[in-house]
């Protein structure tokens, strides 16, 4: 069985919609593991005939791939898969109505913040699908930690601090005129930890960012 892929960026509209049905969204879900038609009516208690529906409308969008086809007696039985791990509705998928940096200039909000964020998703996908066509490897380089701060002030002295230190690096490394020097973007951005009744993470990346002060990822994905 073919290796699924990790991630996959939902860059379309259509595709997106496709996904986003709730019964759909159900399928994939249950689709971690291979299962057929009949298996998942089954488990969801919905006609097989709506499945199927369903799930050749997932695999026209390439959300659900063909792993087998068994022959039960004189019928084919198709066993099915969730085509990745997870899925991120690319930002572009809204078009002109996607959330633009230039456009905000409080650059301070949390507005900016998320605009940001979304173009970087928006990049990555690209640079991703660039990198599948070509066989290559995108370098890329994640810093991720928490602090808890003892006050607003230290919150603030600390954001300084750092944006200092970060002006520095980037006068040390930055060369505007070496030949064939690759531009790299670089962004940081902060907010207030979500409590965990507004579910900001998964158990399991609770528990490693509680087992240590930070983490850093430096990987050519």
């Amino acid at each position: 069985m073919a290796a699924r892929a990790a991630l996959d960026f939902v860059r379309e509209a259509e595709r997106a919609s496709v996904l986003l049905h709730p019964l759909r969204l159900r399928i994939v879900a249950e689709l971690r593991e291979p299962d057929s038609a009949s298996g998942l009516a089954r488990r969801l208690r919905i006609p097989r005939q709506k499945i199927n529906y369903h799930l050749r409308e997932l695999e026209k969008e390439r959300l659900v791939e063909l792993v087998e086809e068994r022959r039960k007696g004189n019928c084919t039985e198709r066993i099915v898969r969730a085509s990745a791990r997870s899925y991120l509705i690319d930002p572009a998928a809204l078009g002109a109505l996607a959330t633009d940096p230039s456009q905000i200039e409080d650059r301070f909000s949390s507005a900016y913040l998320v605009a940001v964020a979304a173009r970087a998703i928006r990049d990555l996908a690209v640079l991703r699908a660039r990198a599948e066509k070509t066989q290559k490897k995108l370098a890329t380089f994640t810093l991720q930690t928490e602090v808890r701060f003892s006050s607003a002030a230290g919150a603030h002295a600390f954001a300084e601090e750092l944006a200092n230190q970060l002006g520095r690096l980037i006068a040390k490394y930055h060369d505007e005129k070496v030949p064939g020097g690759q531009r790299f973007q670089v962004f940081l951005g902060s907010y207030p930890t979500p409590t965990k009744k507004e579910e900001p993470a998964g158990p399991s990346e609770r528990k490693r960012l509680s087992g240590s002060p930070h983490t850093v990822r430096r990987g050519r994905h």
